[in-house]
């Protein structure tokens, strides 16, 4: 028994936001920049910021230690503006 398939918009992915590699495997980049933070250890302070991931399972945040991210990835830092 076959039943209609009522699509949602809202889970629909747009294809230029999917990015693959050479063998077909899905490639996760960070899409933005959402926060700025410091974490303070015994006697030194990380800059941390919060990254916005593409993922498979969906949107995915994590902290990054910001110097590693400006190196990596150069052109979030290029346009941000997060407080």
């Amino acid at each position: 028994n076959l039943k209609k398939c009522l699509a949602d918009v809202n889970l629909h992915v747009p294809l230029d936001e999917v990015k693959v590699d050479d063998k077909l495997r899905f490639v996760k980049e960070p899409i933005e920049i959402l926060d700025r933070g410091v974490k303070k250890l015994k006697r030194r302070c990380i800059p941390i910021v919060k990254v916005r991931w593409n993922s498979r399972r969906g949107p995915e945040f994590t902290w990054e230690q910001e110097d590693e991210m400006k190196h990596k990835y150069p052109h979030l830092f290029a346009s941000a503006t997060v407080g």
